[in-house]
């Protein structure tokens, strides 16, 4: 590659996502990452793209919903481009209501919902008898049935991103030089060496383990019980995750607390009883302090700029992520939300 406008520090969703908007507008690519593509969070099982409740409003709130609903688009593009699917579909997501108060609160976010979407999505409550059979339980017999929610593979939607690129001429390399702007997506580690650079901590990992169970229902909405994620994917398997652990020794490692996520997901719901466990997967994803993505110039350093902290919400912040910092590093036009700021 003669010359590169844009290096991309960090191959995981972030970083593959803002380089294929980069690339659109034309821009000459280079992603480095020593560890490969999706290695890190990125490469993980699960891909559910859910949005918050529908009430108390905010800028995060605002910025995930323009993001999801960017979803199709965003990644039908990238197959074309790349040829190859990410296993996204905007299959919707059912949860369980669990008593009166939690039914009349169900039903207030209904109307949230109705304001705040656009007309473009829906929140409704449906009885649990006409969701299916694959349906979780509900003591009131009540769900909740979100139409915005959507799925995707990870792993498959990086490999996705990847071919795109390559498709485009950009270079994915283990190391290189910076050339022109850099973008740092390097995970949570990225966030512990910002901490350091700037004196205060912005951010840490999370680890997260999930499972991954051999049951089709490609065509069931995904659902949200019990503190689970359980997402039906394309290639006939359904993603069970995950938790949450501050203090670990080892990212990477499985223990029993992910075959208790099986268990409480089939105690859950009963079509995944006796569904066959056939991958673990552990990983440590990056957490902002705020919650928020930490999008924006690296504070001290001209041309550089951060887009990390996506924990639970990467891929579905993705599209948009891609869009404002492409936006900001190509064209130096500034649509970061301020509470998504370094500073």
């Amino acid at each position: 590659m003669a010359r590169v406008d844009v290096t991309v520090r960090g191959a995981g969703i972030f970083g593959l996502s803002i380089a294929w908007a980069c690339a659109q507008r034309g821009a000459r690519l280079r992603v480095v990452d020593p560890h490969g593509p999706g290695a890190g969070a990125s490469g993980g099982i699960v891909g559910a793209l859910a949005p918050h409740a529908p009430e108390n409003w905010n800028e995060k709130k605002a910025f995930q919903l323009e993001s999801l609903l960017m979803a199709g688009a965003f990644w039908q593009g990238v197959e074309a481009a790349g040829g190859v699917s990410p296993g996204y579909a905007r299959t919707g997501r059912l949860q369980p209501v669990a008593d009166d108060a939690a039914l009349t609160l169900a039903r207030t976010r209904a109307e949230g919902a109705a304001a705040l979407w656009q007309g473009r999505a829906s929140w409704e409550v449906v009885r649990a008898e006409d969701a299916g059979a694959f349906a979780p339980m509900s003591h009131s017999g009540w769900l909740i049935h979100d139409t915005l929610a959507a799925r995707l593979y990870p792993r498959m939607a990086c490999a996705a991103l990847v071919a795109a690129l390559r498709a485009c001429g950009a270079e994915i390399a283990p190391e290189a030089a910076d050339e022109g702007a850099v973008i740092w997506a390097t995970g949570w580690r990225g966030l512990h060496d910002l901490s350091d650079a700037l004196g205060r901590k912005v951010g840490d990992g999370v680890k997260g383990q999930a499972a991954l169970l051999r049951f089709d229902a490609r065509q069931a909405p995904q659902l949200f019980v019990d503190g689970l994620h359980v997402v039906p994917h394309a290639d006939g398997t359904v993603a069970i995750g995950s938790t949450s652990e501050r203090d670990f020794d080892t990212g990477d490692a499985v223990d029993a607390q992910c075959d208790a996520l099986v268990a409480r997901a089939r105690a859950a719901v009963p079509a995944l009883v006796g569904a066959e466990v056939i991958a673990r997967w552990a990983g440590v994803r990056p957490r902002a302090r705020s919650r928020a993505p930490l999008l924006g110039g690296w504070p001290g350093r001209p041309g550089h700029c951060v887009a990390n902290g996506g924990f639970k919400i990467g891929f579905g912040m993705a599209p948009k992520v891609a869009e404002v910092v492409a936006d900001l590093v190509l064209e130096g036009r500034d649509a970061i939300p301020d509470g998504f700021r370094l500073t």
